[in-house]
């Protein structure tokens, strides 16, 4: 993020914040006219919440695996771009969009010549077939014309799946995951997407903003854990943000817990302090995986 004036103060109370479901589900609120037109734009629906518009850009045209074993899209595979309103009437744009390795350049071209800017580009697993990557979108504008301005890098988003072939019959529905004892472990509530149980959790003790707008965890700051498969045989896929002091913290908490990391960057551009995302993965019982993710949880907000 380029020419833009941010602040990052950290508060306390990280013991409540752990336990008092931030970030959680959010109620709906009605669309604003201005987003509505952002929606019709792109030919996509989305939410409301939290002064974010966020619209969801799923990749379920393409069948990916990990290791042999089939990752559903919510797992991990939904793409999205979140608008909220800053100083001045102008909204800030962030986004990341899945992507497959031939699509990445001409996405990315059709972004960046459209004054957008592309922060980061990653993968988020390891043994996935076929490979995926992640591109992390920004910018600042009217409501209107970032919408105009992303229309074209998700066209060609919408035409890979339109080519793609008919969805397969769904295979059969596994014994399903106990979200209320993942949640009671984790300390967050989380909600149901299909085969998919997902908490997301922000960090309220990082108050990031950029010309003026809060970035939020319905804008990307956030962590988050996707459980898919059973109770004793499941498998967890997610992110922790955090900064610089926390790194190696969450690192050893992970690898203690026999979770994977999977790729260790930074989303956005130009904050200050820097925050770091590291991917992570793992296989086994349920629960089992939801203590190695409260494990590194519990690492953050302390010095």
């Amino acid at each position: 993020m380029r020419r833009v004036s941010k602040s990052v103060a950290i508060v306390g109370a990280v013991c409540a914040w752990l336990t008092s479901g931030a970030a959680g589900p959010a109620s709906a609120q009605d669309v604003p006219a201005e987003y509505q037109a952002v929606l019709k734009t792109l030919g996509k629906s989305g939410d409301y919440k939290e002064a974010v518009l966020k619209v969801n850009i799923p990749r379920t045209d393409v069948r990916v695996t990990i290791s042999g074993r089939p990752a559903p899209t919510p797992f991990g595979f939904g793409g999205w771009i979140a608008l909220t309103k800053g100083d001045g009437g102008h909204d800030v744009m962030m986004g990341d969009l899945v992507l497959t390795e031939d699509e990445v350049n001409p996405v990315m071209s059709a972004v960046l010549s459209s004054g957008l800017d592309v922060t980061a580009l990653h993968n988020h697993f390891f043994w996935e077939s076929p490979r995926m990557y992640f591109m992390h979108v920004h910018g600042t504008g009217t409501a209107a014309d970032l919408a105009t301005r992303i229309a074209p890098a998700i066209a060609l988003i919408d035409q890979a799946v339109r080519r793609a072939a008919p969805p397969a019959a769904p295979a059969p529905t596994p014994p399903a995951l106990d979200h209320a004892a993942l949640a009671a472990i984790i300390g967050h509530a989380g909600e149901p997407t299909g085969p998919v149980f997902k908490i997301t959790i922000g960090r309220p003790d990082i108050n990031l903003r950029e010309h003026g707008a809060l970035i939020n965890a319905r804008m990307g700051l956030n962590t988050w854990a996707a459980f898919a498969g059973s109770d004793a045989d499941a498998m967890v896929a997610g992110d922790v943000a955090m900064l610089d002091h926390e790194v190696t913290p969450v690192l050893k908490a992970l690898r203690a817990s026999g979770l994977n990391a999977v790729a260790l960057h930074h989303h956005m551009t130009g904050v200050s302090p820097s925050v770091i995302f590291v991917h992570y993965y793992g296989t086994g019982q349920a629960t089992g995986l939801a203590k190695g993710v409260r494990a590194a949880l519990d690492v953050l907000g302390k010095r």
